[in-house]
């Protein structure tokens, strides 16, 4: 299946056909701005017929009722839908006329329909009519009036798709759909025809790439802090569920509470995702006997089930495949059960409506597919779009109760409990009231005359419809519910769910996992795909407890990318069964799949059998939390006999500035002695009186030292941020314990859990929650601890989300030995990193870079080279002894090896070229390359050209503050802070000038032009060694610049353009009032005098040349002509800043001095 030309499709057609009703309403005299005369017979002229009156003031209606846009938006999706029913019944032969009405029989854009107009059979077809269009050769009109009718002709048998078009849907029926380009001719040449065989997948994922651009835009709105709305919660929501994890979920749940109830090995053996149950203990496998013996007195029709969240049917049609085969077990024929389960078996609910329709005709066509005469039968699917009580009218309620008492209370309590269903959906829970009452009075006004008849059918009868499917319980309860945190619901949603399911207000999926328990029968299943979180996270604790008094009866335990549609660790989930019923010592079968990173390779090991667990859920209440860890074994569990971390010590959440970009700033940014570096405590930072002291704030993935890139505005006791956070004390963090040392980790993360010395000296951010010993000298046996793969496991098993808290530390078992040989690996590991860590220029340790040394550089290089691989295997070998040793004082030789993975070893590892990087290390953050490290050369080269680093001093040489020459013997940096990028020798001080001059400078005359080979090697590009560096200077090098300084450069780029007329760096520190006007006169017009000069050249050159060499120089001119014209434009804008002389404040920060030059500087990207 092309799902690329699926998603291409959705997405154009959703703008394609909104746009194409908007134009149809704008012929009827409505626009969002205005509707005009609801009851206006003639528009621009156009005489309206009675039928379009009618349908006019029914959309006028439906626009007063709830806005043009949802209105424009429901008729486009309609008709999407309408369309690609069409498309799939004539591709498998199900429309009663047996006539395509998109193509010819070669799957050509010709309709048959058209051709077979005259000759059709159709039920209200004017055939006077067509011999008249045809006869005038209004072909696109006979067309519309053809493809009308046959949607009304089917309105008989499937009414839930293709109601009577009389309403304004047809008023707004898309003109020129023959023509190359409409929507219908697009879906024919994009999807091929064989992936409209598929029903599931087709409808699927239709569905999902058509709300694209409705979820892109409901997630921005989020951040924005708009609440998702009860319109929009489908698109925000909706996600196609993988084909093999809906017949996971549905063979072992319908299909076990059959074949447990009716022995059938050949029935199960059909079922690939069937798992067989865990071995039992005596006792239970009683009890659970007396459960299957209640199973085996079910027949077919009295299984019930429902899935709550349909989305577009899956679940719904591999249920009724597996219906369908119980059916036959039971002696009837699959034509003679397709009508029964329909009838008697399936429910189905959701918010959306089109998701409601696209539902209703997948069970439909999955009905057709096994009775090729269903729809002669009569028989409507139990599947339906949630409505509300809103808009029934008191006198409709009226005319239906008729008097009677009893209809009456009835009616009151569903009134009363579907206000606002569509802000809930299915997590209503609704009274059951006397429905074969209310369902023989709906039969008894059908031949009513009165007024209100219509209304009342049209209101009242959905309305008791999904009342009931909300109030009966199920046997079977299946669904992937919508995933949404509290955080973007509406304030009414929020509210509900708060006040009625307080255990699991966090999520809608995990409201949905307590709601669809609520739903089954005592003995029925639930099988549900949700997110993991619920298994581990302690706001789920109070759920988890209800949900344990159920059977876990299996699991697939998914993780991440279970949904190919979704990367990264974002949405982790678990597809699971359970049984309502409780038995204690129960085992449950789980299988954890969550190491393969993609939805093919979990199934597969699912089918592999590989990573199976039994467990009895009874132990998860003997770990703190009640995680649903079903790996772990006894020695696992019975090290929680032994003390805890916070028996030694507390880990604290840090600071919340309340405005990150006001008061935290990369170190790099500010004026270096305005930072407080090594404090000891409070008192030694207010004495020093400083404004910046570093503060760490989680970051990357990174063991035993560093991410320290921060620092923040603690001037006077943080009294500038006390202030921005008022009241709100939580805030302000633990204030007692900065300038502590610690042991600190990244609250939130994609990868492992990494922890890190924290020497005195910082204080630490709400992203950086930090571990504080009360025994100092217990420091690097804990942080050993930490960075094992013992407590890795600990932690999976009571948090397996992105997020590290505090609790979760805290709770963490720890058997304290002291062990001299732990301290030495655990210090030596922490020196290791530290080189690494201070080995870069963002470190403000950083002392001079380490391929600096007279010579070859590639002999410096594969030096370097080899001092990293050495530190990597070192702290490799290091790791895995400690894990070792963690291993044996747990006792887990059993569940861990001390193995560390390559791409798990935080120091930086060093290839030749991104071909070299073996598999081993694909995933990590400290791979470099021969042109990274070359890229670092020539960073720190610049630094030493604007003064920021010296040859002859380590560390930073001027960073803010007073400038002192004498640091600058061996290379002098640049006198004006102002060094041009040129695509030619135009300066003395340019750009690839002085850095090949500091190249002879640091490693030699007789080296230099080998040397610079060896860089433009790394670099790469084409020309000689000079114009490669040339051309990485003036292409590459900012974007570089960028990326090492996380968008926050100091050397500021002026641009004047995708020309490139003009450009030339500054080093921010060094920035004076006057160094735009420098800019301008020293630069800006010397180069427009050298473009001058040579276009007068060329020019000239041009007039005598011959044709051949014409063309050339020619193409030269326009260059330079363009450059001129370019720079032109430039100078007048730098004119206005030069003139102004605008000051800049380092504690500012980059972002808001930056903005400042914005018109002259290259763009942040």
């Amino acid at each position: 299946m092309d799902k690329n030309a699926i998603k291409k499709y959705a997405v154009w057609a959703r703008r394609e056909l909104i746009n194409r009703v908007c134009q149809k309403a704008l012929q009827y005299g409505i626009s969002e701005e205005n509707i005009g005369d609801a009851n206006a017979d003639t528009i621009n002229g156009h005489l309206l017929t009675a039928a379009e009156q009618k349908q006019r003031q029914a959309l006028v209606a439906k626009i007063k009722k709830d806005g043009y846009q949802q209105a424009m938006e429901e008729a486009a999706y309609t008709w999407f839908n309408r369309f690609c029913a069409l498309r799939y019944m004539e591709v498998n032969g199900y429309l009663p006329t047996r006539v395509r009405v998109f193509t010819d029989e070669q799957n050509n854009f010709k309709p048959q329909i058209i051709a077979e107009a005259i000759h059709l059979e159709l039920d209200g077809l004017d055939m006077e009519k067509v011999y008249a269009l045809k006869a005038e050769n209004k072909t696109e009109e006979l067309y519309k009036y053809l493809l009308i009718t046959q949607c009304n002709a089917l309105s008989a048998i499937l009414p839930g798709l293709f109601q009577k078009i009389a309403d304004y849907t047809e008023l707004l029926f898309p003109d020129n759909l023959l023509r190359e380009g409409s929507a219908i001719e697009q879906m024919i040449a994009l999807i091929p025809e064989e992936d409209w065989t598929d029903q599931v997948q087709i409808i699927g994922w239709l569905y999902q790439y058509y709300n694209t651009e409705p979820k892109d835009k409901v997630f921005a709105d989020l951040k924005k802090n708009i609440k998702i709305s009860k319109e929009n919660i489908p698109a925000a929501t909706q996600l196609f569920t993988p084909d093999w994890i809906v017949h996971c979920m549905v063979e072992n749940s319908l299909g076990r509470l059959w074949v447990e109830g009716h022995t059938n090995d050949e029935m199960k053996s059909s079922w690939k995702y069937y798992l067989e149950e865990a071995e039992q203990e005596p006792e239970v496998q009683k009890q659970l006997e007396t459960i299957r013996a209640k199973y085996a007195k079910l027949r077919p029709e009295d299984i019930l089930c429902i899935d709550p969240c349909m989305g577009s049917g899956h679940i719904l049609v591999v249920l009724f495949d597996v219906l369908v085969q119980i059916y036959e077990a039971y002696g009837y024929s699959a034509r003679e059960a397709a009508s029964m389960i329909v009838e008697h078996n399936l429910w189905g609910l959701d918010i959306d409506e089109r998701s409601a329709q696209l539902s209703y005709f997948a069970v439909m066509m999955k009905a057709r597919q096994y009775d090729r005469r269903f729809f002669s039968r009569k028989v409507q699917p139990h599947v339906y779009a949630i409505v509300e009580s809103n808009d029934i009218d008191a006198f409709t309620l009226e005319y239906f109760v008729n008097g009677d008492a009893s209809l009456k209370k009835s009616m009151d309590i569903l009134m009363d409990e579907l206000r606002d269903a569509k802000e809930y959906g299915s997590i209503l829970n609704v009274t059951m009231v006397d429905f074969p009452v209310l369902y023989a009075r709906l039969v008894e006004i059908e031949e009513d005359i009165n007024m209100h008849r219509e209304n009342a059918l049209n209101t009242i009868h959905p309305l008791i419809q999904v009342a009931e499917a909300l109030a009966q319980k199920y046997s079977v309860t299946c669904t992937n519910p919508p995933y949404m945190g509290s955080s973007g619901m509406s304030a009414k949603l929020s509210d509900f769910v708060k006040k009625n399911y307080p255990d699991s207000k966090s999520d809608l999926f995990a409201v949905l996992i307590e709601r669809c328990k609520e739903m089954t029968q005592k003995n029925g299943y639930q099988a549900m795909i949700t997110q993991h979180a619920w298994m581990f996270l302690s706001s789920f604790e109070k759920l988890r407890a209800k949900l344990l008094a159920t059977d876990i009866v299996n699991m697939a335990h998914l993780g991440a990318r279970a949904f190919e549609e979704i990367g990264g660790e974002v949405v982790q989930t678990t597809s699971f069964v359970m049984r309502k019923s409780h038995i204690d010592d129960y085992k449950g079968t789980y299988c954890r799949l969550i190491e393969p990173t993609t939805q093919q390779g979990k199934e597969d090991m699912f089918l592999a059998g590989e990573n199976r667990y039994a467990a009895d859920q009874t132990n998860f209440s003997k770990i703190p939390g009640n995680p649903v860890a079903y790996w772990v074994s006894k020695n696992f569990i019975s090290a929680y006999q032994q003390k805890r971390i916070s028996d030694y010590g507390f880990a604290r959440s840090g600071l919340q500035t309340g405005n990150n970009d006001l008061f935290l700033k990369f170190w790099q940014e500010v004026d270096i002695n305005n930072i407080a570096f090594g404090m000891h405590d409070k008192d030694e930072y207010l004495t020093s009186r400083k404004k910046w002291t570093p503060q760490i704030k989680g970051g990357d993935f990174r063991k035993w030292y560093g991410n320290f890139d921060y620092v923040v505005n603690w001037e006077n006791d943080g009294a500038d941020i006390r202030k921005c956070n008022g009241c709100r004390l939580n805030a302000m963090g633990n204030t007692e314990l900065f300038f502590r040392s610690g042991v600190t980790w990244s609250h939130t993360t994609s990868s492992i859990y990494g922890a890190r010395y924290l020497p005195y000296g910082h204080l630490f951010n709400v992203e950086a929650p930090t571990l504080f010993l009360s025994d100092k000298k217990k420091e690097m046996y804990f942080l050993a601890f930490l960075d094992s793969c013992v407590a890795q496991l600990y932690l999976n098993a009571i948090n397996a989300t992105m997020h590290y808290l505090v609790g979760n530390i805290s709770a963490l078992p720890i058997i304290y030995q002291e062990n001299e040989r732990v301290d030495s690996l655990t210090n030596e590991n922490v020196i290791l990193s530290r080189i690494d860590w201070d080995s870069y220029e963002t470190s403000w340790d950083f002392k001079r870079h380490p391929m600096l040394s007279c010579g070859k550089l590639a002999n410096t290089y594969s030096a370097w080279k080899t001092d990293c691989e050495a530190r990597f295997l070192q702290l490799k070998a290091n790791e895995e002894e400690l894990n070792r040793i963690f291993i044996d004082i747990y006792g887990l030789q059993d569940e861990l090896t001390p193995d560390v993975a390559d791409k798990d070893v935080t120091v930086h590892r060093i290839f030749d070229t991104k071909d070299d990087v073996p598999e081993s290390m694909k995933g990590s953050n400290y791979v470099c390359t021969m042109r990274d490290e070359i890229v670092s050369l020539i960073s720190y080269a610049v630094g030493c050209m604007f003064g920021r680093y010296s040859l002859d001093v380590d560390g930073l040489a001027y960073a803010g503050g007073e400038w002192d020459g004498s640091k600058y013997q061996t290379y002098l940096p640049d006198k004006d802070n102002i060094i041009p990028i040129c695509d030619d020798d135009y300066f003395d001080d340019d750009i690839t000038g002085r850095f090949i001059k500091w190249v002879e400078t640091v490693y030699g005359t007789d080296t230099l032009e080998e040397n610079l080979k060896f860089i433009a090697n790394a670099l790469s590009g084409k020309g000689s060694a000079r114009e490669v560096i040339r051309n990485y200077f003036i292409s590459d090098f900012y974007a570089d610049h960028l990326k090492t300084y996380q968008k926050r450069p100091i050397y500021w780029l002026f641009d004047s353009g995708k020309k490139g007329g003009c450009k030339a760096l500054i080093y921010m520190h060094r920035y004076q009032l006057d160094t735009i006007a420098r800019i301008r006169t020293d630069y800006v017009h010397e180069q427009q005098s050298r473009y001058r000069t040579a276009i007068a050249d060329l020019q000239q050159r041009i007039n005598g040349a011959s044709t051949g060499d014409r063309v050339k120089l020619t193409k030269q001119l326009t260059k330079l002509e363009a450059q001129a014209e370019e720079i032109r434009t430039y100078e007048e804008k730098i004119h206005h800043l030069a003139d102004r002389m605008i000051p800049i404040d380092l504690d500012d920060g980059v972002k808001v001095n930056y903005a400042k030059f914005a018109d002259v500087l290259a763009k942040i990207k």
